[in-house]
């Protein structure tokens, strides 16, 4: 008896997704796109090539000097700020972000990381002491 109402249901849910991507097939127009897009970069008295036909060339100038550069996004370095912390404290954090995979570490991870949990609470509370 349940059979019937479910079967209906799937037969209108199946006709009603015939009848919308017939629909969006019938949106899509076809489009005059070039077939090929090139984006270069010139450096100095370089001349930027022609276009051929069906074809879209986009030149970017840039100067002799940056020609065997490495590219200024990559150029960006991170300035470590090493006058901010102490060596210890360094070192610390350095033992906090590979305890996790040593031996007494209370953790999952690494061999006999289960064993540290009560040394990790003793830490904790010595730290808030602190």
């Amino acid at each position: 008896m349940s059979l019937v109402p479910i079967s209906k249901i799937n037969l209108i849910l199946l006709v009603g997704l015939l009848f919308a991507t017939g629909a969006a097939a019938e949106v899509s127009k076809p489009v005059d796109t070039p077939e090929r897009f090139s984006v270069l970069v010139t450096y100095g008295d370089d001349v930027c090539p022609e276009a051929e036909a069906d074809e879209i060339i986009v030149c970017a100038k840039r100067p002799e000097s940056e020609r065997y550069r490495i590219p200024k996004d990559l150029r960006k370095v991170e300035e470590e700020s090493s006058g901010e912390q102490s060596w210890s404290s360094t070192v610390a954090s350095h033992e906090d972000a590979a305890r996790a995979g040593r031996p007494n570490s209370c953790s999952v991870n690494g061999t006999n990381g289960w064993t540290g949990c009560q040394a990790a609470l003793l830490r904790r509370w010595f730290d808030e002491r602190r």
